[in-house]
């Protein structure tokens, strides 16, 4: 079975519908690959053996008989950790919700396992998902795929390291400011970010409401537009035949391309060349009011967290990492009036973006301008922490701020991404995209 581990989502499912693999062992094959490889208690909180073996059974079943839902229907898949899983605990990744185990599950899980899927388990991530970087001292901290010792992004850390490191097939997590592209960047997978409002967040632990989505993250542009169908009972975007021909790509001159780090800046322009190679027309842009936005993002992102979670933490604040509880509190200052200035202000920029851009296929930027650093020293310099993670989620946060559904691809650089902004509700026309970048980058 070894030799089906670390394949596709589509490949595996596809392998099943043709009688060449089966639901249950695919399923333990998985299992027991958890149990023996040494980083997966760093990568999964807790594994749902019982529930994966009966879903398992029950897609073998189907399969037996002709009645597969799905392409996907007997695939595993993981979930990280704030997604309520009946009768699992759920923690977010934090002390303060320990021993927490909803009675049902999240909506978008539902909707999976009525699809077919099978829920391996849950997986770790950022303590109560407010940083990118992917460190947790609390309960663990994911290894990176490319980097020992390195931090591998975040929040949704082990939900990339259980796809990178051969642990599950795809997964699923969750995107406030770039908890989804970050890890998904710097494992070298495809990671999607989804319009705000297109998934359902209830069952959902929540950081902003008003920021957070849900989406997969995989080794495909394929396997992302199956897994968006999956979660929301839909049909997949139609990926055939498509081409860069004739594309418009804008390239996002702002504050995005500031203060690259070497190796992203490499993997940026390398990618952008290969697109333009495969036909796509490359134009740059430049939009003041991506840096206002920025400048107003501290005061629309951490009230609403703290507003969420300020009671909770100050009944016990020493169960936090520091940093973590630093950012969270940084919400309790930020006075009504401005938030409400803030997000009036940022609705309508959001209208100007899209006018602005209406005319290309996608803006293109660096997912992220700096690589994985490393977790020790993020440990022991807790100014160093708070630098490296703001300019991590630099990038990916303009996303959020314009309410666009986003992509991440690997460009060949070991942990760098290119991300590929379209307007809200545009996912299926953004993973036709999606595919043939992927295609011309080979």
């Amino acid at each position: 079975m070894d030799k089906w581990l670390g394949r596709t989502a589509a490949d595996l499912g596809r392998a099943i519908g043709a009688g060449k693999l089966h639901p249950v062992d695919l399923t333990e094959a998985y299992l027991e690959a958890i149990a023996s490889h040494p980083d997966a208690p760093r990568i999964y909180a807790r594994t749902t053996p019982r529930r994966a073996q009966s879903m398992a059974m029950a897609a073998a079943q189907r399969a037996r008989s002709g009645t597969r839902i799905g392409l996907l229907d007997g695939v595993p898949l993981s979930w990280k950790d704030n997604f309520d899983a009946a009768g699992a605990v759920c923690e977010a990744g934090s002390a303060l919700l320990k021993g927490r185990v909803p009675a049902v599950d999240a909506e978008v899980l539902h909707s999976a396992t009525a699809q077919g899927l099978i829920c391996l388990g849950k997986t770790h991530m950022t303590e109560l998902a407010f940083s990118g970087l992917g460190l947790n001292p609390v309960t663990a901290t994911p290894p990176c795929v490319n980097f020992p010792g390195a931090v591998p992004g975040g929040s949704s850390s082990g939900a990339a390291a259980s796809v990178a490191f051969g642990l599950a097939p795809a997964a699923i997590g969750t995107d406030t400011g770039g908890s989804v592209r970050i890890p998904a960047a710097w494992n070298d997978l495809v990671g999607l970010k989804t319009t705000p409002g297109r998934l359902s967040l209830k069952g959902v632990v929540p950081l902003c409401e008003r920021f957070d989505t849900v989406g997969p993250l995989a080794h495909t542009v394929e396997d992302c537009a199956l897994l968006l169908a999956v979660l929301e009972g839909g049909a997949p975007a139609d990926l055939a035949g498509v081409s860069l021909a004739g594309t418009r790509i804008a390239v996002l001159d702002s504050v995005a391309m500031d203060d690259l780090r070497e190796a992203p800046a490499k993997g940026f322009e390398d990618a952008l060349a290969g697109m333009a190679k495969a036909g796509a027309g490359i134009a740059h842009i430049r939009l003041p009011e991506v840096e206002e936005a920025m400048r107003i993002a501290g005061v629309v992102f951490t009230p609403e967290a703290y507003a969420i979670w300020g009671e909770t933490i100050e009944a016990a604040p020493h169960k936090m990492y520091a940093p973590v509880l630093e950012r969270f509190r940084s919400g309790a200052t930020v006075k009504a009036t401005d938030y409400v200035a803030g997000w009036r202000r940022l609705e309508v920029l959001r209208g100007i973006w899209g006018k602005l851009t209406a005319g290309y296929d996608a803006v293109a930027i660096p997912t992220s301008a700096i690589l994985p650093p490393e977790a020790q020293r993020l440990l022991d310099d807790p100014a160093y922490f708070a630098a490296e993670n703001l300019l991590a989620l630099r990038n990916t946060r303009i996303g959020n701020l314009f309410g666009l559904c986003v992509l991440t691809l690997p460009t060949g650089q070991p942990s760098c991404g290119i991300s590929l902004m379209a307007e809200p509700g545009k996912e299926e026309r953004l993973l036709r995209l999606g595919a043939a970048v992927e295609r011309a980058l080979g």
